[in-house]
């Protein structure tokens, strides 16, 4: 099995909302487990997400949770989540998706190295960069 790198989220209760929202724009098959289904330890809703697995046909993964009572949660700017490829009826529609209801802090639009670039704050406080390469001329 090769080794991968995938983007994993944390929620503060709102996992399965988030993670089932970029099941609707990416596409793909979406595994959540929550913690009822392991036997929540007191104090914890046994509705949390425990882990979610988001798999889509590109080979994108995208992994979250919701973090229990008494773990740290501090949102913030640290991760980005990065989409690029040059299939353009996939990230138009994706980045358009992903503003709704966040706010957009580059507009999607020609650059000046050539590509589309975009980047946005999506409704979770999740930060994405979308970069539509341009072909290249032979």
């Amino acid at each position: 099995m090769p080794s991968n790198l995938s983007p994993y989220l944390s929620f503060r209760g709102q996992a399965k909302e988030a993670m089932s929202f970029y099941r609707d724009v990416l596409g793909g098959t979406l595994d959540v487990t929550t913690f009822g289904e392991f036997g929540a330890p007191p104090g914890v809703d046994p509705e949390l997400v425990m882990h979610s697995q988001l798999t889509t046909s590109q080979g994108w993964i995208l992994m979250g949770s919701d973090v229990p009572p008494g773990m740290d949660l501090t949102p913030g700017s640290s991760v980005t989540i990065a989409l690029t490829g040059d299939d353009g009826d996939v990230l138009r529609p994706a980045f358009t998706a992903l503003a709704e209801g966040g706010t957009v802090e580059v507009p999607l639009e020609p650059q000046m190295w050539g590509d589309e670039y975009g980047a946005l704050v999506d409704r979770f406080g999740i930060h994405w960069m979308v970069n539509l390469a341009t072909p290249a001329v032979s």
